[in-house]
């Protein structure tokens, strides 16, 4: 004799269903993931940094520590304490600042 009921039938509808809805859930994920991976990427590059000159042409003798660009310019810190200014469409040198260093 057998005492145990029989279990309910699964219903093959709901389980196609739930195979769908698995299935639709590890789509999204698998899709947010990229899109964060993709925010990451497109924020913390440097990829996307500031426009830089494509030739920046240096006095003779002249040796380069540092640049800043402004809207319209841009400046090159040289070794021997000046600032020169370029024109940022012509690259022309627009000025020329002596740094006078503390003692």
């Amino acid at each position: 004799m057998n005492d145990t009921p029989d279990p309910n039938p699964i219903d093959p509808g709901l389980v196609k269903y739930l195979r769908l809805l698995v299935t639709v859930l590890t789509a999204v994920m698998v899709v947010g993931f990229i899109v964060i991976v993709v925010l990451f990427v497109t924020k913390f590059s440097d990829a996307f940094g500031p426009e830089m000159p494509d030739e920046i042409t240096l006095p003779d003798g002249t040796v380069p520590t540092a640049y800043t660009r402004g809207d319209g310019w841009y400046a090159v810190v040289t070794e021997d304490n000046q600032i020169l200014i370029f024109n940022a469409e012509t690259g022309e040198l627009r000025q020329e600042i002596a740094i006078e260093v503390g003692k």
